[in-house]
């Protein structure tokens, strides 16, 4: 389990420097995985501090931090 979650972690990084700041729930989406799945490399890639969480509105708003 703990390889598909840093594999999913690795697609949300490469999504992310793409396509730029994105609405939290749009990522399991755009990765094609599921919803706990991408939940969890999320959660991930936040601890290693390479995410920045933003509030607009009733959307959460994920984007990679400056520390890549």
């Amino acid at each position: 389990m703990e390889q598909r979650i840093g594999d999913t972690a690795g697609e949300i990084w490469k999504a992310l420097k793409k396509s730029g700041e994105t609405s939290i729930s749009k990522v399991p989406k755009i990765v094609k995985q599921k919803d706990t799945l991408t939940y969890l490399a999320l959660g991930w890639l936040a601890r290693e501090g390479k995410l920045v969480f933003r509030s607009s509105g009733n959307s959460t708003l994920v984007s990679l931090s400056g520390k890549n």
